[in-house]
């Protein structure tokens, strides 16, 4: 890797030179990590011993904490030796749908494009807003984000599939409990590397105009881009762009995407199709029960992990489910048995 990013002739191709670059920047990043978590073990080991001999608790109770901290750490990285996928480390591309059930569904589809939207600003990712359709009243009917950040794809995959929300309505008179349902479709970024062959007779092409919150910066013109490919029935939008032309080329790219997508399930399945049948979570899949009425918990229907703070879910802390996800996606073990789920 070092002969490679120091040859004279590298940069004559600058693709190639900056996949090799970030590669060469992960792998340090990587090694680094673990030289100083190696050093603060043996650091915080040694505080320890030090505190108990001058029986300092403030010290050894410090040094604790901080090798916590260090446990949680190593889980992180751990999980993160997993994300070794073909795009786990792509930027990637996450769908918002809301289900059936009108004001009360558009709203969960929000709430959990805000979940999305936080968690990757936790992870000091960038987030771009690829389209949205509001609601006729409140939250969304469908929105689109890009997620850029390295492991980006492989942190989200786990994510497709079907969220319940189980509340007390806000938009009920009655004041009765409401479930509803959206769903989560996640696909990785791809680059110009990897050849995605689309006959264009396959696909329509849609122009509308864009929607949003109002006021000086939104569209008149027809400038979103809808493309539908036929044989797949795969669609994909695209308004971020104030051109036709760019969010067509936008939306073109996303479509390759999600044939990718759908292409590396199909090797998935191929590979272990007994392990693949027992952790689908594909469209019409629930994954995931998030009540905040009669009682506050939200539960993965694949793992078993569960959480008594659906605020804090809400408001991005969701690595405990998808780390779980992730080794429940590679060890194949048995779900759940959703039946015992309320």
């Amino acid at each position: 890797m070092n002969n490679k990013s120091e040859d004279p002739n590298l940069w004559n191709d600058a693709a190639e030179a900056q996949k090799l670059m970030r590669e060469r920047q992960q792998l340090d990043d990587g090694i680094n990590g673990v030289k100083a978590m190696e050093s603060q073990l043996n650091d915080n080991i040694e505080l320890i011993e030090l505190g108990e001999e001058e029986g300092d608790e403030a010290i050894v109770k410090e040094a604790e904490e901080a090798l916590k901290a260090l446990m949680a750490e190593s889980g992180r990285r751990q999980v993160e030796a997993m994300l070794s996928g073909e795009a786990d480390g792509n930027d990637t591309y996450v769908e918002v749908h809301s289900g059936a059930g009108g004001t009360e569904s558009q709203d969960w589809a929000n709430m959990l494009l805000r979940m999305y939207t936080r968690w990757a600003e936790r992870q000091r990712f960038k987030v771009e807003l690829l389209e949205v359709h509001d609601g006729e009243e409140a939250g969304i009917k469908s929105a689109t984000i890009l997620v850029k950040g390295h492991n980006a794809y492989g942190w989200l995959k786990t994510e497709s599939g079907v969220h319940r929300l189980v509340r007390i309505s806000p938009y009920d008179s009655n004041a009765r409990r409401h479930t509803s349902f959206s769903s989560i479709w996640v696909y990785p970024v791809i680059d110009d590397s990897i050849n995605i062959e689309i006959n264009e007779s396959d696909c329509r092409i849609d122009t509308y105009r864009s929607s949003g919150a109002g006021g000086q910066h939104v569209n008149t013109t027809d400038s979103a881009v809808r493309i539908t490919h036929i044989p797949s029935g795969i669609v994909v939008q695209c308004q971020q762009e104030r051109s036709q032309h760019k969010n067509k080329a936008k939306a073109w790219d996303m479509l390759r995407a999600r044939l990718y997508e759908a292409e590396l399930k199909k090797r998935e399945d191929a590979a272990n199709a007994e392990a693949a049948s027992k952790s689908d979570i594909g469209w019409g899949h629930q994954i995931r029960s998030y009540v905040l009425q009669p009682y506050q918990m939200v539960k993965d229907l694949r793992t078993g992990v569960t959480s008594t703070a659906p605020d804090d879910v809400l408001d991005g802390d969701i690595n405990p489910f998808m780390e779980a996800a992730l080794a429940h996606r590679i060890s194949g073990k048995p779900d759940v048995d959703v039946a015992d789920v309320d």
